[in-house]
């Protein structure tokens, strides 16, 4: 990897760091709104799609959807998909107009101004505490029962190794949908670990194309068919995954 390669791309990634902020600063004020009241948690919402689709765009990331199934106005769905990129949480906002909330990781929040926001209305989870994992699944199920749908990266984080294609799944997800009877929206996420990995002097500007699958419904289940839906779910996302390493 050459001299000026590493430089342009840790510019690149430097810009997108600066672009999270100044579009936050841009629309603050509406922000600040937005989060006085969680029943405007929409409005929020669509201010954040606002915010993704500008990075993603300003980074020369280009999103390509194909859906198998489309979303029902109004309708809550548990979110699932693979997670190795920062861009994940933009390319969800860009897929979904369906308000959902983000259970994601406590770190975050420790992000300048986007942390402010960030733990004002996403679930947060200490990963390395067992009673936050508690604390989260009932905040989940306290948000499923407004209406919102929940977005949740079963992987449970990103695999520290490259090579891994798609960890095994966690049940929090499946439980909450089982609960709710809410259908699982399954996606693959192609090209986000390529375009925009956590190694600082990885990725590029390019196409991000992602499948939304078919529905998943849990309408009848239990939690005795928790592990099923699970494994059913992730093979899913696997297959595509595979195929489209070949």
């Amino acid at each position: 990897m050459s001299l000026f390669y590493k430089i342009g791309i840790a510019l690149w990634r430097i810009w997108f760091y600066i672009l999270i902020l100044v579009i936050i600063l841009a629309l603050f004020p509406l922000l600040i709104i937005s989060i006085l009241k969680e029943t405007w948690y929409p409005m929020f919402f669509k201010l954040a799609r606002v915010w993704a689709r500008t990075i993603m765009y300003c980074m020369g990331l280009y999103p390509k959807v194909q859906r198998e199934e489309r979303f029902e106005k109004g309708k809550s769905y548990m979110l699932v998909s693979n997670h190795t990129s920062m861009m994940d949480i933009m390319l969800m906002l860009h897929i979904s107009k369906n308000p959902f909330v983000f259970v994601g990781k406590a770190e975050l929040a420790k992000i300048p101004l986007f942390g402010f926001f960030y733990k004002r209305t996403c679930i947060l989870v200490d990963r390395g505490n067992p009673r936050s994992r508690k604390a989260v699944f009932d905040e989940a199920q306290r948000r499923l029962g407004q209406g919102m749908g929940i977005c949740i990266f079963p992987e449970g984080g990103v695999p520290e190794d490259m090579s891994i294609v798609l960890d095994s799944f966690k049940d929090g997800a499946f439980r909450l949908a089982i609960d709710h009877q809410i259908p699982i929206a399954p996606m693959t996420f192609y090209d986000t670990k390529k375009r925009f990995p956590y190694l600082f002097f990885k990725g590029s500007p390019g196409r991000m194309r992602a499948k939304v699958h078919t529905f998943i419904p849990t309408k009848g289940m239990t939690q005795d068919d928790k592990k099923e839906l699970r494994e059913k779910t992730r093979e899913i996302i696997l297959g595509e995954l595979e195929s489209d390493l070949r």
